[in-house]
């Protein structure tokens, strides 16, 4: 039967003169990718569940080069689309020495599917809006980013949109086991990427732009992993084993293979079995069975490390798992293993200018809701059963789950920037600047999502640190924040709130956190996309929300760096 492009192609990785294609196919094929000006690559597809896919290594690209490609199945062209009116999809390479050139990261979080097929009427979409810009000239370096970093929430499988819901409906009628708007097996989750990938704008704009992505909860279900007690609650479930083991199987399939670098593909041993079978659904099914497994005091191992790093320029950044591997023993919670944590504060030393962190959950939220966590934390905590008792209920009840509810990993983070905006030689470890000298980085940025709002904070962490540390949240890309929430949100970041919370934190013996910080955007509830700007030792951030047109208008924009 011939085969047709399903979904994709999804332009992933670009290093040196190597890039990675992501495709779904609807049948068995050959993948052939060949970009116009030099540079090939070639790959199988590799079946599972009743699905095809195949990630394409594209070698031998010009450097410092804008690249038209095009995609072939078992050699029938497949993309683009003759009849297609957006411009030709662009593998872009940068300089071979690049140490001055510009980086450029666009990012955001929670993104549902496309207005069209969702009963709610939300803004206009943002990624949808940056894609008919950048469709303008696809070749203007202002424009077009280096890399769209996709911070969580890239499907939801707990709020279905109504053609979703009406599948749905007919699986539970055929005796499929589940909750009746809830995708459980792999298939029901390759509809929520069908939908949401097939966005027209959106496709083109994952077939120009490199990508990379974490997830947040709603990949798998809200308040994932929020706590010890939620695991046993969910585990009782008779379709929980289905569905976590469809939604992380189906992340590393869409999303997580893509993270990896052409190298990391070439040596990766669950990718190698995966594609040495003829159908890779058991392999895949025990895979998201056995990498579910949160750490624990006692047990440090990581059974599979979703983070991940890579370089851009003279640009770090380094992509943590804020859920997946949480270590959930009451009283010793953190948001990574030790054995994870060592792996991130390696990452967070090294030769670079500026430290990106792509953190899913804020690290600095509003100040009253930082106490508000930090005080939940403790009374879970508490040796009084029906104390304990009645703050898990707050906590799963108002989603106390971010860094300030795992305080151990909050006090480390911040621990960590402090030591490296100090620089010299007390601290661990250096980047090593020019004549040798141990320098600080240029800027550390911490980039978040969830909170369906907007704002960037800047981190006061003594006179002696010399490093601008900032916290950059977008949320969300596609999705709304309540009316009646807004109005507490705000009050939330005032000092009134913060003073009264904080009064509250104190009084169950947790310490001021070792940071203060101040708001400089924000906050914004609307539909947005932020831009990530380092040139040279200078950042700074662009905030850009959705007019209801559909067009793109600045939020804010800031310098982050001295």
């Amino acid at each position: 039967m011939t085969a047709y492009l399903l979904i994709g192609p999804v332009l992933r990785r670009v290093v040196a003169d190597k890039a990675t294609i992501w495709v779904e196919t609807t049948e068995p094929a050959t993948v052939r990718v060949e970009a116009r000006d030099g540079g090939s690559g070639s790959a199988k597809t590799f079946s599972a569940y009743g699905h095809h896919y195949a990630i394409v290594v594209v070698e031998g690209l010009p450097v410092d080069a804008a690249n038209e490609y095009g995609v072939w199945l078992d050699d029938k062209q497949a993309w683009p689309d003759p009849e297609s009116p957006y411009p030709p999809s662009l593998i872009v390479t940068r300089p071979a020495a690049d140490q001055e050139h510009p980086v450029r990261f666009i990012f955001g979080s929670c993104r549902e599917a496309t207005p069209q097929s969702n009963s709610r009427k939300l803004p206009p979409d943002a990624l949808d809006a940056y894609a008919r810009r950048l469709m303008t000239d696809p070749h203007d370096p202002q424009l077009r980013p280096d890399l769209m970093v996709l911070l969580g929430d890239q499907v939801y499988a707990d709020n279905t949109s109504a053609k979703v819901r009406r599948f749905l409906k007919r699986r539970r009628a055929a005796g499929h086991d589940g909750p009746a708007n809830e995708v459980v097996s792999f298939d029901e989750y390759t509809k929520l990427y069908l939908e949401s990938w097939r966005d027209p704008e959106v496709r083109w704009l994952l077939a120009t732009v490199p990508s990379v992505m974490i997830f947040d909860d709603h990949e798998i279900i809200d308040d994932w992993n929020t706590s010890a007690s939620w695991r046993r609650d969910m585990s009782a479930q008779s379709w929980w084993p289905e569905r976590i083991s469809s939604g992380l199987a189906s992340y590393w399939v869409y999303q997580h293979l893509g993270n990896l670098s052409p190298d990391q593909l070439a040596t990766d041993p669950l990718l190698a079995q995966i594609t040495s079978v003829p159908d890779a659904t058991r392999i895949l099914h025990d895979f998201g069975i056995s990498v579910d497994a949160p750490g624990s005091a006692e047990n440090t191992d990581v059974p599979f490390q979703w983070s991940f790093a890579l370089d851009v320029g003279r640009t770090r950044l380094v992509m943590l798992d804020n859920r997946c591997n949480r270590v959930l023993t009451p009283g010793r919670r953190e948001m990574l293993p030790a054995e994870e944590w060592k792996w991130f504060v390696d990452q967070a030393h090294g030769d670079y200018d500026h430290l990106v962190v792509g953190s899913s959950l804020p690290w600095l939220m509003p100040p009253a809701i930082h106490h508000g966590e930090a005080w939940n934390e403790r009374m879970a905590d508490s040796a009084g059963p029906r104390r304990a008792a009645l703050a898990e209920k707050i906590r799963r009840a108002f989603d106390l789950e971010h860094w300030a509810a795992f305080m151990r990993s909050f006090d480390a983070l911040t621990e960590l920037f402090r030591r490296l905006g100090e620089g010299g030689p007390s601290a661990p470890t250096h980047r090593v600047g020019a004549g040798g000298a141990y320098a600080a980085p240029a800027s550390i940025s911490v980039l978040s999502g969830d909170v369906h709002h907007s704002y960037v904070a800047a981190a006061d962490l003594g006179p002696a640190v010399t490093t601008p540390v900032h916290q950059l949240t977008c949320s969300p890309i596609h999705n709304q924040v309540p009316a009646v929430m807004r109005p507490l949100m705000r009050f939330s970041w005032s000092r009134a709130a913060a003073k009264t919370m904080r009064g509250v934190a104190r009084s169950a013996g947790v310490s001021r956190p070792a940071v203060a910080w101040s708001r400089l955007a924000g906050p914004y509830f609307g539909n947005a996309i932020s831009t990530l700007h380092h040139e040279g030792p200078r950042a700074e951030v662009k905030v850009e929300g959705t007019s209801k047109d559909g067009d793109l208008f600045i939020v804010a924009e800031l310098p982050l760096s001295k």
